[in-house]
């Protein structure tokens, strides 16, 4: 079931169950790769979200009928088998004084130490349903003991986390997230041929590193030599 709208006059929107989830989000991902296996003529950039997917084609070389008979023949033959092995990206993460603002109040909030936090934040594997807001700005979450608190009233400026989601601020920008970590890591680095660190569709693990493994791979990442960890999610 989707349900498909114009966005002006050079994009498509599909849009399927209005919820938040990994079952949902997969579909979109399994759409998204149908279509690019298609290759139909005349569309562009393929965008997913947490739950849509929006088509960008050419107004003037694109066949409009033809993309929404190829949306709708897609739609309708989903093959969530055929998407890609899930790969884990490592994020080093400091939890520690400036780098961490608001760690202990939510430690205080939650009813438990520092410790538990980053032990709770960092045991787990984050989804990542989608790039959004600033260039590589990953929405990630998990779905294993999420964190109760929302977000902050007063926003706060730059990792950063609230009930199960957890971001990854690209950049200083003012944003209402509970700042609990900083990685030494740049989401978007528009010095490599593919900019972005993460992208829809794979998944990430905190690493808990100290003061000094933090400037150490930013240092590494400065002179852009620094090679993350990755791997092949198990199960």
């Amino acid at each position: 079931m989707y349900t498909l709208h114009n966005v002006g006059d050079q994009a498509l929107l599909v849009e399927f169950e209005n919820e938040i989830s990994m079952e949902v989000n997969r579909k979109v991902m399994a759409l998204k790769r149908a279509l690019e296996e298609r290759q139909i003529p005349g569309t562009g950039e393929l965008i997913p979200t947490y739950r849509s997917l929006v088509i960008h084609y050419d107004p003037l070389t694109a066949d409009l009928e033809q993309l929404k008979e190829a949306i709708d023949q897609s739609v309708g033959h989903l093959d969530l088998a055929a998407l890609p092995k899930a790969i884990v990206t490592e994020i080093p993460v400091l939890y520690e004084g400036e780098y961490a603002l608001d760690l202990e109040e939510i430690a205080r909030i939650e009813g438990k130490t520092v410790e538990e936090i980053i032990r709770i934040h960092s045991q787990s594997d984050y989804y990542v349903y989608m790039l959004g807001f600033a260039p590589g700005h990953p929405y990630t979450a998990r779905f294993e003991n999420p964190f109760s608190f929302k977000r902050r009233e007063t926003p706060r400026v730059r990792i950063v986390v609230q009930l199960g989601l957890s971001d990854i601020i690209p950049f200083d920008q003012p944003c209402g997230w509970n700042i609990i970590g900083s990685t030494p890591l740049l989401a978007c680095d528009y010095r490599k041929e593919n900019p972005f660190l993460l992208k829809a569709g794979q998944w990430i693990r905190h690493v808990p590193v100290d003061r000094v493994e933090f400037m150490d791979i930013k240092r590494q990442v400065e002179l852009g030599c620094y090679q993350p960890i990755t791997y092949e999610k198990e199960g």
